[in-house]
């Protein structure tokens, strides 16, 4: 467990950690580098390095949470991969559906994997479910999500490193967009982000900008067109979709 800086939630949960790249939005992984780090700092969970683990003494964790968290679930590794059982899937999916008073937001980038698996895990309305969409050329993971018995289904596009033109946002609940960042980050265009934007307007979807990212994310800020976009599923939007 641990406090978070990321703009769209409140804490992590990393019940697995380490990964490895499977497209263009990997190529400059935050959690590779900050796994380093950890590694070099001693941290007993990331002595292993980026090699794929799990890690069945923090199942628990979560019920020892006091008041309410907005928990982003495995934000060093994805539990869709194809190297994590589908029986450890399913014990961290069983601490979610035991713990009705957090919301967990998993994300994952193996959508085909979250298909094969979905009808074998308990969808409980406290577990947002979202798929990676960094290009067009990924675009097909939105279909892969739209399939599933998640209750609340978002996108992340973030990296965001090309136009996602006319999604198919049926069922989509919730679309953050963010730039890279960081010492090389791949430059994204705001013309992508306001036809994001005006997509997710005229399909009545949440909007989340998280930021427009580069060498110096913080200067470059978070303001789209003046404004702090940080809108998020409500229990009241749910409720109209039927969920």
């Amino acid at each position: 467990m641990a406090q978070s800086s990321i703009e769209w939630t409140e804490m992590t949960w990393t019940p697995t950690t380490g990964c490895t790249k499977i497209s263009a939005g990997c190529k400059f992984c935050y959690a590779e580098v900050m796994t380093r780090r950890l590694k070099a700092m001693g941290i007993d969970k990331y002595k292993d390095g980026f090699k794929l683990r799990t890690h069945e003494d923090s199942l628990l964790t979560p019920y020892s949470w006091k008041s309410s968290k907005i928990v982003f679930v495995n934000s060093m590794s994805d539990m869709f991969h194809k190297d994590v059982p589908l029986e450890f899937i399913q014990k961290v999916f069983h601490t979610m559906n035991n713990c009705p008073q957090h919301t967990f937001q998993v994300l994952t980038k193996r959508s085909d994997i979250l298909l094969k698996y979905h009808k074998e895990l308990t969808w409980t309305h406290n577990i947002w479910m979202g798929v990676s969409v960094e290009n067009e050329k990924v675009m097909h993971r939105i279909d892969d999500l739209r399939k599933t018995n998640a209750k609340t289904k978002f996108l992340s596009c973030e990296p965001l490193i090309g136009p996602l033109p006319k999604m198919n946002l049926k069922k989509i609940d919730w679309v953050i967009v963010g730039g890279e960042s960081g010492r090389t980050p791949r430059p994204m265009n705001p013309d992508w982000v306001l036809d994001i934007q005006d997509q997710c307007a005229k399909n009545k979807v949440a909007f989340f900008f998280k930021q427009w990212g580069g060498t110096n994310k913080k200067k470059a800020g978070r303001e789209l067109n003046g404004k702090i976009y940080n809108e998020m599923p409500t229990v009241e939007q749910l409720e109209q979709v039927g969920y």
